[in-house]
């Protein structure tokens, strides 16, 4: 008897505590449910592009949904920065949100004078915390940034490119059989260029036909150029620079350290190479337009990022290119691009490899890396560029600060040009910016 009122006293105590323990797990679970969801949010500037006029009211859109299962509250913290990351204004705003729903914010910004700004969005929920950054602009055709260009600048230059008429180009194209198609040519170029080295690069030419404008694409950064069947109207030439795709045969440096080849020497350095590779691409354009049916009057030339600043080099140097585009320039306004670069909270490309290397060489200073860099910045070539030029950033790009890109637009010789501007891209440009830059092409060129 006294055992089984032992074993009734066990199962009761027992019943109890598990029937706590189920209790206290339930309730885990139900609040371990109301803790789950997330919050999504979507930044639009008042203007679709992010640009906006002086006298225009800086206003954000901010669409917050809201998954949790309970109701989250807190603040917007939004703070205003320059581009070179110094505080410039804080505002805040209470949030509230019940549960699965969502709301929209509204927030207007102080006016500000020419140039780009960085606006930070940080919200702190009941169970959420995030931050949105952006990039503003303010009247962009109106930022004026300092040049430095050296006075024996254009002596430099002039030099370079006698030095390279001097050269044989030895020109030659073939065809590549295996790459051709139904509907496309394709030749293999080669030429000799500068210190006599051989570069090569793929003309993709529309079977029938003749007299096709030419889109002339040059490289980004290390980028191993290949044929290009995609435009249907024009004939395509894409040039690998040396040490770079199938132009690797005396240079071929590691591609992370390629706009670090002999820094320390204006004369000696990879670029001066580089340039007037993308320079006897255009020779050869010209040398060979009637045997390859191409329209030599007609010629775009057309790069992103490493490629901008190729771009407007050959735009400024070569009479036969009639138009420029470019994507995210890299390289424009050094100064101005070193200094932004050298804010960032995270060292970031290409400012790093420069800092690393200056590190390592405590002799070779900023400042002469930038007094080397200032007879190859292309800003220092943009009162050159007589034709008319198209330009695509993102406002979220670090490797080519936007205040920098439009320092460099803003020069040109011909004022008639064009921008387009993505607000919410880094170092890329959308879809749509193509497209834009495709019709943009024909028209001016006045194809059907």
């Amino acid at each position: 008897m006294q055992l089984l009122r032992g074993f009734k006293y066990f199962i009761v105590t027992a019943g109890v505590i598990l029937g706590c323990c189920y209790s206290s797990f339930a309730q885990d679970k139900q609040e371990e449910a109301e803790d789950e969801g997330e919050v999504f949010i979507d930044v639009k500037p008042g203007s679709k592009n992010g640009i906006f006029k002086g006298d225009e009211t800086i206003e954000f859109k901010l669409k917050v949904k809201s998954t949790y299962k309970q109701n989250q509250d807190g603040k917007l913290t939004y703070n205003v920065l320059s581009d070179d990351f110094k505080q410039l204004s804080t505002n805040s705003m209470p949030v509230h949100l019940t549960k699965n729903s969502s709301e929209t914010y509204s927030v207007t910004l102080p006016k500000r004078i020419p140039g780009f700004y960085r606006v930070h969005f940080q919200f702190n929920l009941s169970a959420y915390d995030d931050t949105v950054k952006r990039v503003f602009g303010i009247d962009p055709e109106k930022i004026k940034t300092t040049l430095h260009k050296p006075a024996d600048f254009d002596a430099f230059w002039k030099g370079t490119i006698d030095t390279l008429k001097s050269i044989k180009p030895e020109f030659k194209f073939t065809e590549d059989k295996k790459k051709s198609t139904k509907e496309k040519i394709v030749y293999l170029c080669e030429m000799k260029s500068w210190e006599g080295i051989t570069i090569r690069g793929w003309l993709v030419v529309p079977k029938g036909g003749k007299n096709y404008p030419v889109l002339y694409r040059v490289p980004g950064y290390t980028i191993d150029m290949k044929p290009d069947y995609d435009k249907e109207d024009f004939a395509v030439f894409t040039i690998n620079v040396r040490g770079n795709g199938n132009s690797r045969d005396v240079i071929a440096p590691d591609y992370k350290q390629y706009n670090l080849v002999n820094i320390e020497s204006r004369d000696k350095y990879i670029y001066r190479g580089t340039y007037m590779d993308c320079l006897r691409g255009a020779d050869f354009l010209t040398a060979n337009a009637a045997k390859l049916r191409l329209n030599a009057d007609k010629i775009v030339v057309e790069g992103g990022s490493q490629g901008g600043a190729l771009a407007v080099f050959v735009a400024a140097m070569h009479p036969n290119v009639k138009l420029c585009t470019y994507q995210v320039p890299l390289y424009a306004d050094m100064h101005d691009s070193y200094a932004i670069g050298s804010s960032y909270p995270v060292d970031t490309w290409p400012t790093l490899v420069f800092h690393d290397y200056i590190k390592k060489h405590p002799s070779f200073t900023k400042e002469k890396l930038l007094a080397v860099w200032d007879y190859y910045d292309p800003q220092n070539f943009a009162d050159k560029v007589k034709c008319k030029v198209l330009m695509g950033i993102g406002l979220l790009d670090e490797f080519c600060p936007p205040r920098c890109s439009f320092g460099m637009f803003n020069k040109f010789a011909n004022k008639s040009n064009e921008y387009f501007v993505v607000p919410d891209k880094a170092h890329e440009v959308n879809f749509t910016y193509f497209t834009f830059q495709y019709y943009w092409l024909k028209e001016v060129f006045r194809m059907p």
